[in-house]
């Protein structure tokens, strides 16, 4: 038996993927504007030529000029046809400069970018399978360290900490915290800054992200803090930690439960596991109205599924979810684990394991 063909809803599609695309010009036109500083540029609110925003930004006027153009029809930005002036309202600018951060999304757009230039690698691991390496992403970790910065370093000190009760106080007084897949180093090095007593490791697989760590760590004088480029499933620690932390940073892994395995060997008595990664079911069907889900799935095939794979990994993806990250985390030896969400931060869980 063959279905009736349904016009109406055919046409409902085919208007929802114009959207699609228009939404993904905007998105990266709006990637543009944040990478040159437009934005920031227009955030006073004051109506601006193309002519005199291009001056005060230092770009071409010809670019910047059918930049204003996608802009406007994008809905971004305000136009007065008869001065021929250009607006950025306030409410807008509200999330897309820099001083809006943490609510930056702008910053976000860069992903469609940085996903995109590996679009021709990615179609040739659907075939071989094998994915493809953290070297084929140009700009990854400037990306991944903006968004750090939002998601991450901007909550630790009023709402990422507290989530483990105590730590404030046994941070002050001095311990010894490792964090795992630390990128640039941008979280460790906050709470370097804000702990001083304390002392500080970040393990990281990428050499140049350790480089960025270490040159960061300098340049604000930190002397409480190291990073080495080692892979924590390797790592040799054992009971060398009071609280080990990883930011977003497990499920890309080549070999995540040994990661998991040898964080909890690393943790002395009485440590703590504070891991935030992406908040997601483990079952496609319940993240249907994850609201930011068409991204998770997406990240996770255009590059944590696929850097895992290109390691030899499972290639668990960021949609692994919280029951296979709680499956995970108790054969590893977490007996204790809680599992919160925070305000700031719709789209990561953040799990407080112990082992005992």
């Amino acid at each position: 038996m063959t279905t009736a063909f349904d016009t109406a809803r055919a046409e409902a599609f085919a208007g929802k993927m114009v959207g699609v695309l228009n939404g993904a010009a905007v998105a990266l036109m709006t990637s543009l504007g944040h990478r040159t500083g437009l934005f920031d540029t227009m955030r006073g609110g004051a109506a601006v030529t193309s002519h005199d925003l291009a001056a005060a930004a230092e770009l071409s006027e010809r670019y910047v000029r059918e930049w204003l153009g996608a802009m406007t029809v994008g809905g971004v930005v305000e136009h007065d046809p008869a001065a021929d002036t250009y607006t950025l309202p306030a409410e807008h600018a509200a999330f897309l400069t820099r001083a809006a951060a943490p609510n930056n999304m702008a910053a976000a757009m860069q992903w469609v970018g940085v996903l995109g230039a590996v679009e021709d690698d990615v179609a040739a691991a659907f075939r071989h399978g094998l994915g493809v390496p953290y070297a084929a992403y140009r700009r990854f970790h400037t990306v991944m360290a903006e968004e750090s910065d939002q998601t991450t370093v901007a909550g630790l000190e009023d709402h990422i900490v507290p989530l483990v009760p105590g730590l404030a106080a046994r941070l002050r007084s001095g311990i010894d915290v490792l964090d795992v897949g630390c990128g640039s180093g941008r979280a460790l090095a906050r709470l370097a800054e804000l702990f001083p007593a304390s002392r500080f490791v970040g393990y990281d697989a990428a050499p140049d992200a350790v480089t960025i760590a270490q040159l960061t760590a300098r340049e604000r004088g930190l002397r409480n803090i190291r990073f080495e480029a080692r892979d924590a499933a390797a790592m040799p620690d054992r009971a060398a930690f009071d609280l080990v932390t990883a930011f977003d940073a497990v499920h890309d892994q080549a070999d995540p439960a040994g990661v998991l395995g040898n964080v909890a060997a690393a943790l002395r008595p009485g440590g703590v596991f504070l891991m935030q990664d992406i908040k997601a079911c483990s079952h496609v069907a319940g993240n249907r109205d994850l609201p930011l889900g068409p991204f998770v799935y997406t990240v996770s095939c255009m590059h944590c599924m696929s850097v895992s794979l290109a390691n030899g990994g499972p290639g668990l993806g960021a949609a692994w979810g919280k029951e296979l990250a709680l499956e995970m985390l108790a054969a590893a030896g977490f007996r204790d684990v809680r599992v919160s969400t925070l305000p700031h931060d719709p789209i990561n869980y953040y799990y407080v394991a112990r082992c005992g």
